[in-house]
């Protein structure tokens, strides 16, 4: 299964600051063992919100709103994709991260819906389709 690993924002890092070399090394011997064991599909920081724009729908209507965005513990500072067996071994992997930020922090673990979670709605061209869309990705990245 695959999850995603949202590393949550806090306020220091909604202001920008950046992290020390020591939790920069820190987590790069972290990814270090999540690439060596096959887990890490991706990961990256993001930056503050202030840098981001939200699209609101609603109906037809489009709303684009300027960061940066009033409550800090609903947003994402960085993730990661996981590649695991169970959301028991994203767990594991979890308590062994070191913490994110210099203060205290929190992941959020959500699992990535994969075609099969879709059942009989995502029809066989709807599926030919995701997997055509996949395959072209995969060529671009590769």
């Amino acid at each position: 299964m695959r999850v995603i690993v949202l590393v949550k924002a806090t306020a220091a890092s909604e202001a920008g600051e950046m992290p020390s070399t020591e939790m920069l090394a820190a987590m790069g011997r972290f990814n270090e063992e999540l690439v060596q064991a096959g887990v890490m599909v991706s990961g990256e920081g993001l930056h503050p919100s202030a840098r981001g724009k939200r699209v609101r729908f609603s109906g037809s209507q489009r709303q684009v709103i300027d960061g940066p965005f009033a409550e800090t513990k609903e947003l994402v500072a960085g993730f990661w994709i996981w590649q695991v067996a169970s959301m028991d071994e994203a767990l594991e992997w979890a308590r062994r991260c070191p913490n994110p930020m210099p203060v205290d922090s929190e992941l959020e673990i959500r699992p990535v819906f994969e075609a099969e979670d879709f059942g009989a709605e995502l029809t066989p061209e709807l599926r030919a389709q995701e997997d055509r869309l996949r395959a072209e990705l995969a060529a671009r990245q590769g």
